[in-house]
C-alpha cells in the first residue's frame, strides 16, 4: 500500500486493468476543455525553461482572490508546499491534528520539527472542539490545520477558526490552513480564512488545481501569506522552476471556469447524501463528511482486496494515526460510478 490513493498504476500492473477509483478524491469530471487546450498549447515553448517566479498565473490567482501578487507562492503541488513550509519552519515546535494529512508529519520530521498531535474523535464527529485552543500555547512555532479535514470531510466552525487564529497570533503561532478541499464545500465562501489574510500576518492558505479542477497530474498549488519573509524562506526550500509551462498555463485556464466548479459543486451536493445514505444501508458508520469523500467504518475482513477483485479501488485509512483496521474513504464521484460502487460494495458485504 502506498502513503495515498490514487495508485492506479500500482493496481493496473497487479490485476491487469485501471480501476475504478474511489480512492482519489479527484473531480469525475475531469479535466475542462479550455484548459487541456492551454496546457497543450504550451507544449510549444517546452524548449524553454518556464518562468520560475510564475508571474502570470501569480498575477491571475491576485486577481482571482483580490490579493496583492506578491503575497502569492505557485509550488509542484501543495504537497511541495508544505515540505517547503517545513524547511523554512525547521527545527520548530508544531502541532497537528490526528487524523489528518499525512504529508504534514513527514515534512515536519525530515526537517527536525517536534510534533504533537491533537486527537478528533469519532465520539465528536472527528470535528476539532475548542479544547485545542489549551495545546496552542508560546513557544510553539506552527500548527497545520486541513479545512475541510483529509480524511474525514468535517469542518471546524468558522467562529471556531477565527477564535484559533487569533489565539495563534496572541501566541506566535504560524497558522497553516490546507483548503485545497475547500472550493468542493456546498458554501466555500462562508468557510475560507482568505478574507483574513490582511489581518494577520501569522497566517498561511494552501490552495491546489489538484482536486476541484482535475489536475491532479499536472501537479499545480499555491501558498497565499502576507508574510514576504515566510514566502521567500519558502521558495529558497525547494528547487527553482517547480511548475512546468504547461502547468501554468492550465492553472490561468483553470481560473476562467467558474462555470465548470459549480457544475462540480452541484454534483457533490447531489451524490455525497445519496452515496452515505447507501453505505449506511450496507451497515457501515459513516462520518458525516462536507467535501467529495467520505470517511467510514466497515468492520468486513479484507474489503479492500475483495473491492480490488472487482475493480475497485478505495482508500485504507488504517495507516492514519487515530484511526485503525477497518476505517476506509471513498470519493464521492459520478451518479453512475457510486450506483455501480455501492452495488459492489453489496454483493462483496
Amino acid at each position: 500500500m502506498t502513503d495515498h490513493g490514487g495508485d492506479w498504476a500500482g493496481f493496473t500492473e497487479t490485476y491487469g486493468a485501471p480501476p475504478l477509483d474511489f480512492s482519489a478524491n479527484v473531480s469525475p469530471l475531469g479535466v475542462p476543455e479550455a484548459v487541456r487546450q492551454a496546457a497543450e498549447a504550451a507544449l510549444a515553448e517546452a524548449e524553454r525553461y518556464p518562468d520560475p517566479l510564475c508571474r502570470a498565473l501569480r498575477e491571475r490567482l491576485a486577481a482571482y482572490h483580490h490579493v496583492p501578487a506578491d503575497w502569492i507562492l505557485c509550488g509542484n503541488g501543495a504537497a511541495d508546499l508544505v515540505y517547503r513550509l517545513a524547511a523554512a519552519r525547521r527545527n520548530g515546535k508544531a502541532l497537528i491534528t490526528a487524523p489528518t494529512f499525512s504529508e504534514y508529519e513527514n515534512a515536519l520530521t525530515l526537517w527536525d520539527c517536534s510534533v504533537s498531535r491533537f486527537p478528533l474523535r469519532e465520539e465528536n464527529g472527528f470535528s476539532i472542539t475548542e479544547d485545542i485552543l489549551t495545546a496552542i500555547v508560546p513557544g510553539l512555532d506552527l500548527l497545520f490545520l486541513c479545512e475541510p479535514n483529509n480524511p474525514t470531510g468535517r469542518t471546524t466552525d468558522h467562529a471556531l477558526l477565527e477564535r484559533i487564529l487569533e489565539h495563534c497570533a496572541t501566541c506566535g503561532t504560524l497558522l497553516a490552513v490546507d483548503e485545497c478541499f475547500c472550493d468542493l464545500l456546498d458554501a466555500p465562501a462562508e468557510h475560507t480564512l482568505l478574507k483574513c489574510l490582511q489581518r494577520y500576518e501569522n497566517l498561511l492558505i494552501l490552495r491546489a488545481f489538484t482536486k476541484s479542477r482535475g489536475l491532479a497530474g499536472m501537479r499545480l498549488g499555491y501558498a497565499l501569506s502576507q508574510d514576504a519573509a515566510l514566502l521567500e524562506a519558502m521558495g529558497r526550500g525547494g528547487p527553482p522552476w517547480a511548475v512546468s509551462g504547461p502547468a501554468q498555463a492550465a492553472g490561468m485556464a483553470a481560473l476562467e471556469d467558474e462555470s465548470g466548479l459549480e457544475t462540480l459543486r452541484r454534483l457533490i451536493r447531489r451524490e455525497r447524501p445519496r452515496l452515505s445514505a447507501g453505505l449506511t444501508a450496507l451497515g457501515c458508520r459513516v462520518c458525516p463528511g462536507e467535501a467529495n469523500y467520505l470517511l467510514f467504518f466497515c468492520g468486513a475482513p479484507g474489503l479492500p482486496q475483495h473491492l480490488a477483485e472487482r475493480g475497485v479501488l478505495i482508500r485504507d485509512c488504517s495507516n492514519y494515526h487515530g484511526l485503525g483496521p477497518g476505517w476506509y474513504r471513498s470519493a464521492v464521484r459520478t451518479e453512475a460510478e457510486n450506483d455501480l460502487f455501492l452495488k459492489i460494495m453489496e454483493e462483496v458485504l
